[in-house]
């Protein structure tokens, strides 16, 4: 069994079990050079089961036996249990039992306790009025003899002593008691003026524990606000000696912040008054010094310090907002800020209205002065330069404004000797000034005025910058444009459009960037795009005029190069086998003349603007070399000159990067083809794709030019 016994190690397995039991047996295996014995290898088998046969008999009555035994010792702990139970209800009511009595017990007490305290109150009251009515005595008597009163270390009890006579006091009849009355309220004085030189005292020794003693001893007495400002007094000792009062307050109201929860019983009623009394005294004293010095003196000056004091007390209040200073402690700072700057910011745009028209003023009057240039009366349509106090227009004038809505020649033009009087230095003054302006008004204007105030700047700047320059410029520019017959006239009008828009892009940029936010949500801000939208149009139809006029002057220098070059013998040679030139001498100049005006345009203008301008030009220039064809008859080799220069032209036309007008021109190239086609290939090349759509006169124009259009047969072949 032993044997057995050591068989069944844990884990369990049942194969290596019987592995394990034959390599045991003698003859199980061929280990040992033994051969095997199936017989005995049975015979061990059934051995074994009969031994596992009374283990198993064994086991089952150990089993049963222990089952026995844990189902009496079930019945018996259940029987405990249940007699515990027993037990713990009875302790549970002997617990119910005492609870009560111990409730009964504390009635009875807390019942005794009011009785005592019944008793003791009254005696507790009649012991102090018996000692207040000692004291009263002694004030009666006219003599001091307690302790209390001569003991100077035993002011806390004296002062609370004292300040119960002196309530008690008021009540006396004043004939009778006058006297007393008078002795009462003269010790209550000496302990109150005691008390706050012991605060001050300790205050200066930075004794914190004392101050908050002696300030809970005169929290009772009517000198208590005067020990609150002793304290605030002695606070701002030595607390502003920099020159940044806003940042030496700052610092102060941190420190007493830190320091005034540890003496006062309401803290934040003290910090509260110190900030009250900083506002009061030294900033406003500080703002009234910087501003009073320059508010008649100098407009600029005074402006920039109102907008530097503003922002940095509303600055200060923000830091302050940290603090306990009560309930509303954003209406109180308000307040605060109000009394400082109120006499100043009611009157402050008119002062900021008055100084930017000035300023505005003088720098444009100093520009035209660096010009030498004295400003004309020149105003057409929607805006106004100056107002005229004439009651008649010169001659002169009138043919001004005539010669500037037509193309008559109307006598000489204004000789601007090519300047624009545009400037951009100018332009960002007027913009850097209007910017400030902008940024004060947002600071310092009430609510409700900002968007009222930030239109009166915006028609401020709309009148300096659109009117009195932008204006004045497009006006004199306009006027400086020679009539279309002029000759080697100098063109300068494509400048001043240039710069105009530049300096407009700027103006936009700030409507946008510095005025929008100030009006964004008020009525004003339809009114604003209105004036603006004006300014815009009537500036525009002034450029489309100007720049209308402008390329009729182009036009009228290219047919005075036209006409000065140009001959008739260019198109008919004497020695038609003898021709070298590829093209005419006035082609030349005037594809030389095209090509820097049209440099020029796009130099001048941007976006969209470019191709309608070089459209517009392109149709004209067209327009000038088909009438200039017009006007001559070609031989054979004529022609083919005429179709050398127009294919020059064309190639102009290319510059202009606009497919009408290239259109345009190989439309008249396949014209000038006419003028050296074989009579008998007319009709085909008349019916060829580029002259096919063509109106017949236009063509027939054009063969009419041939030197042998009279021969019968030519006139027949195109019949």
């Amino acid at each position: 069994m032993a044997t057995t016994a050591e068989l069944f190690e844990e884990p369990f397995v049942a194969d290596e079990y019987i592995e394990r039991l034959a390599w045991r047996t003698p003859g199980g295996g061929s280990r040992g050079g033994e051969a095997f014995d199936p017989k005995r290898l049975l015979e061990e088998f059934v051995n074994h089961i009969q031994e596992l046969q009374v283990m198993d008999e064994r086991i089952q009555r150990k089993v049963e036996k222990l089952e026995q035994q844990c189902q009496k010792e079930a019945k018996e702990f259940a029987k405990k249990v249940q007699e515990l139970q027993k037990s713990n209800q009875v302790a549970f009511q002997h617990f119910q039992e005492l609870d009560e009595h111990i409730s009964y017990v504390a009635t009875k007490v807390c019942h005794l306790g009011d009785q005592l305290e019944g008793v003791n109150t009254p005696r507790q009251r009649a012991v102090e009025a018996q000692k207040l009515m000692k004291y009263f005595n002694e004030f009666l008597d006219g003599e001091l003899k307690s302790d209390v009163f001569t003991n100077s270390e035993k002011i806390k009890e004296a002062a609370d002593i004292i300040q119960k006579l002196h309530l008690i006091a008021q009540e006396l009849p004043f004939d009778r008691f006058s006297e007393v009355k008078s002795k009462i309220a003269s010790k209550y004085h000496d302990l109150e003026c005691q008390l706050i030189q012991e605060f001050t005292s300790a205050q200066r020794r930075g004794e914190i524990s004392r101050m908050r003693e002696v300030a809970a001893v005169l929290l009772h007495f009517k000198g208590y606000s005067h020990c609150v400002d002793v304290y605030i007094k002695q606070c701002q000792e030595g607390a502003f000696l920099r020159n940044d009062v806003f940042e030496d307050a700052a610092v102060l109201c941190q420190r007493v912040n830190k320091q005034v929860g540890e003496i006062f019983s309401n803290p934040e009623t003290v910090l509260a008054k110190l900030i009250q009394n900083i506002f009061e005294v030294k900033l406003q004293s500080y703002v009234k010094d910087q501003l009073e010095e320059h508010r008649k003196s100098d407009a600029e000056q005074y402006l920039k310090n109102l907008y530097d004091l503003y922002t940095r007390t509303t600055n200060l209040s923000s830091k302050l907002m940290e603090f306990n200073l009560g309930t509303d402690k954003q209406t109180f700072l308000s307040k605060l800020i109000k009394a400082i700057f109120i006499s100043y910011l009611e009157n402050y745009i008119e002062v900021e209205i008055g100084y930017l028209k000035s300023r505005s003023a003088m720098i444009l009057q100093r520009y035209y002065d660096s010009k030498n240039h004295q400003k004309r009366s020149i105003g057409t349509g929607g805006i106004q330069i100056h107002k005229r106090t004439e009651a008649k227009l010169s001659i002169q004038d009138l043919k001004e404004r005539l010669r500037q809505r037509t193309n008559l020649p109307l006598g000489p033009s204004i000789d601007t000797h090519g300047e624009t009087f545009l400037s951009q230095e100018v332009v960002v003054n007027l913009l850097q000034e209007t910017k400030q302006a902008f940024e004060r008004c947002h600071r310092l204007s009430d609510p409700s005025d900002l968007p009222k105030n930030a239109f009166r700047i915006f028609s401020m700047l709309v009148e300096f910058l659109c009117t009195e320059h932008i204006d004045y410029a497009l006006e004199t520019g306009l006027a400086g444009i020679p009539c279309s017959d002029s000759k080697n006239a100098n063109l300068y009008f494509l400048d001043v459009v240039h710069q105009a828009n530049t300096i407009f892009h700027l103006f936009d940029k700030q409507f946008n960037d510095h005025l929008m936010p100030l009006i964004s949500s008020s009525p004003k801000l339809s009114e604003c795009l209105q004036k603006k939208k004006d300014i815009i149009e009537q500036m525009e139809v002034k450029l489309d005029m100007g720049i209308d006029r402008t390329l009729n002057c182009m036009i009228g220098q290219m047919k005075h190069i036209l006409a000065a070059e140009q001959k008739k013998t260019d198109f008919k040679p004497e020695d038609e086998n003898n021709v070298l030139i590829q093209y005419t001498n006035a082609c030349v100049k005037v594809c030389g003349y095209v090509r820097k005006q049209v440099e020029k345009i796009r130099n001048s203008m941007d976006g969209k603007n470019v191709d309608t301008v070089l459209m517009e030009l392109g149709v004209r220039f067209h327009r000038l070399i088909y009438e200039h064809l017009q006007q001559y008859s070609y031989s054979c080799m004529g022609g083919m000159l005429a179709i050398c220069d127009v294919a020059e032209y064309r190639k102009c036309a290319k510059d202009f990067k606009i497919v009408l007008v290239l259109q345009l021109f190989d439309t008249l190239h396949a014209l000038c083809n006419l003028l050296v086609v074989a009579p008998d290939n007319l009709k085909q090349v008349c019916s060829g794709e580029q002259l096919a759509n063509l109106d017949k006169n236009i063509l027939h124009s054009f063969v009419q030019l041939r030197v042998d259009y009279r021969s019968a047969r030519l006139a027949r072949h195109f019949s």
